[in-house]
């Protein structure tokens, strides 16, 4: 039996509805397993702002760092943009991942037989596409100085050895025990931060890692083949902005960002965050038809990689496919001309089909 304090950030738009399907399904594993999960709300991003004044509220990061994990929908929305905003709700995200030294995102893409219809591309190039997108998280421009007047704005980008090497190690070790291949991506032909990241990949894989193959790519060809010829990557890892670009890029592969989770570990690998990589779409909000697929899955990713429950991780990946095969398609998915299902009636579908496992 495991025990596991899960916070959960529903955060703004439609977090609160993903979030809730999530923690449907991982308290429906907790029974099926004779598991015990105590899921703990808190705020994060636009709500945390509203009710505190802050993004990221101290109580919100005191329970972090004494949860097993966190569960996380979304944040921002309209109405905390625009240039007289003091604080952004994505700020909040920043903050914590920082905090919880979360230097690592995983993105998985794997598109669903049964929705290759989804995707922007032709069927023939997505079939059997499998791909995970390592991100480094903490560090590059996103973190930099950053500065800004009248006339002109600057954002550093700035990495250190230390920092590309963990991320390149835990990105090669998760090749391993795929297919065994890692191609690292940067801008070396312009940037210097870029050319250091290839310098520490050049030095770290024939050393550490002579069973993984290795090869160098530019952020704009990587860009150009995920598209072209998808089937080709294995395990991606790359800085933090390139990260962000390709991985919504890569989102189309699978059909929808609803189809896609994501989690962000630190250097223990246990623990961390979890959620879709979706926003929080507040044009449906409260509407009830968003898909909580996205959600559910990092659910999937949490029982994996924060609480060692591989075997459940399994059965609620395959309950998600077995829903989407089934035909329990919300409105991104669903073909034209059909109406898609409601949120809770996808979650519902999930644990259907958990129940017949």
């Amino acid at each position: 039996m495991v025990k596991a304090r899960i916070a959960v950030l529903a955060g703004d738009g439609i977090g609160a509805e993903v979030t809730a399907e999530a923690v449907r399904v991982l308290d429906a594993v907790a029974k099926r397993g004779g598991h015990a999960f105590e899921f703990v709300d808190a705020l994060i991003g636009g709500a945390a702002i509203d009710a505190t004044g802050e993004a990221l509220p101290a109580a919100t990061l005191t329970l972090c760092r004494g949860a097993d994990a966190i569960l996380l929908g979304a944040v921002g929305g309209p109405a905390w943009s625009g240039p007289a905003v003091r604080v952004r709700p994505e700020q909040g995200l920043l903050d914590l991942r920082k905090a919880l030294g979360l230097f690592a995102n995983l993105r998985p893409v794997a598109p669903l037989p049964a929705v290759l219809h989804a995707s922007p591309l032709k069927p023939e190039v997505i079939d059997g596409v499998d791909i995970l997108v390592v991100r480094e998280l903490t560090g590059g421009i996103y973190f930099g100085a950053k500065q800004r007047t009248a006339t002109e704005a600057v954002d550093e980008c700035r990495y250190s050895v230390a920092e590309i090497e963990r991320v390149v190690r835990l990105a090669a070790t998760l090749a391993r025990s795929r297919r065994r291949k890692l191609t690292s991506v940067d801008k070396a032909n312009v940037l210097e931060t870029s050319r250091l990241w290839r310098a520490v990949v050049e030095r770290i894989m024939p050393a550490e890692f002579a069973d993984v193959a290795c090869e160098h790519m530019l952020v704009d060809a990587a860009a150009m083949h995920l598209l072209r010829r998808p089937r080709d990557f294995d395990v991606l890892v790359t800085e933090n902005m390139f990260g962000d670009i390709l991985t919504d890029e890569a989102s189309m592969l699978a059909g929808s960002m609803g189809l896609l989770p994501s989690a962000s570990i630190g250097a223990s690998g246990r623990g961390g965050l979890f959620e879709p990589i979706h926003g929080s779409a507040p044009d449906i909000a409260g509407r009830g038809i968003a898909n909580p697929y996205a959600a559910i899955l990092s659910g999937a990713m949490l029982l994996r990689h924060a609480l060692g429950l591989a075997e459940e991780a399994a059965a609620v990946e395959a309950a998600v496919a077995q829903a989407v095969e089934g035909g329990a398609l919300p409105a991104d998915l669903a073909p034209a001309g059909r109406d898609g299902i409601s949120t809770r009636a996808a979650g519902d579908a999930v644990l259907a089909a958990l129940a017949r496992a």
